[in-house]
């Protein structure tokens, strides 16, 4: 009888819940939905990074889990995503989109005193190796970390939505330069592109991302202002809902 390597289960545990930018059917549907409820409950058409955060929990059928990090704030088995809006007079039409990235300071974390006098690639090199291991310690707790992004109209009728990788970011591939506002450019070596801004006073750190062509466009029809007085009466509120109590001092 020969001697046979034994047959064994295998399971790649590394596979995201779906590829990327090719989002769950019914996903256009859900987020369609989100967007009138809030608009004819709000009345107004707001949408910050906190309510889209679990905005798209629900479109996927995810965890929203906020962090101090940002990095991480829905989670879904062994993927976690970042979520970040973006103001675009006409989405579908954006090519590219700035996304406020964190506060990278290297004057916190490593001391230095920075101004316009210190030499830009070396204060660039830090602001990246910040950035690259606030990354590291995400990818050590998921196998797949993205970037999910909502471009969104002044209305809110209008939004693309796409996805990418969060990445590190090798710093030997960026030169940087301090412009006329005293702000930092991070250069993409090989295509000369403007790719990070960072500014000194706050810290504020802001990557530049193409938006691809295949983006999701979602349109949806403005819906009316629901009826205060009509909810109220609908939940049955009355006076006795409310406690009054007075401060003693």
């Amino acid at each position: 009888m020969s001697k046979k390597s034994p047959k064994l289960r295998t399971v790649n545990k590394s596979l995201p819940p779906y590829p990327l930018n090719e989002f769950p059917k019914e996903f256009p549907y859900i987020l369609g939905r989100e967007l009138v409820y809030l608009l004819a409950s709000k009345g107004k058409p707001i949408l910050e990074g906190p309510e889209w955060e679990s905005i798209f929990a629900t479109c996927i059928g995810a965890e929203w889990n906020p962090s101090n990090v940002g990095l991480d704030d829905v989670i879904l088995g062994n993927t976690a995503w970042g979520a970040k809006t973006v103001k675009a007079t006409n989405p579908s039409k954006q090519k590219k989109v700035r996304l406020i990235s964190g506060r990278n300071s290297p004057v916190y974390s490593f001391g230095d005193k920075i101004d316009t006098n210190a030499d830009p690639n070396l204060v660039g090199k830090s602001i990246l190796e910040i950035w690259n291991e606030r990354v590291s310690s995400i990818r050590e707790k998921f196998q797949n970390l993205r970037t999910v992004v909502l471009v969104k109209s002044n209305d809110l009728t209008e939004v693309v939505v796409f996805e990418f990788d969060t990445i590190r970011y090798d710093p030997e591939l960026f030169a940087w330069e301090w412009n006329k506002n005293s702000n930092l450019e991070g250069i993409e070596k090989s295509s000369t592109e403007h790719r990070f801004t960072w500014q000194p006073h706050g810290s504020q750190f802001t990557i530049i991302e193409d938006v691809p062509e295949q983006g999701l466009v979602i349109k949806i029809k403005q819906p009316p202002i629901l009826d205060k007085a009509k909810i109220l009466t609908t939940l049955g509120f009355d006076k006795s809902w409310v406690t009054i109590t007075q401060k003693n001092g």
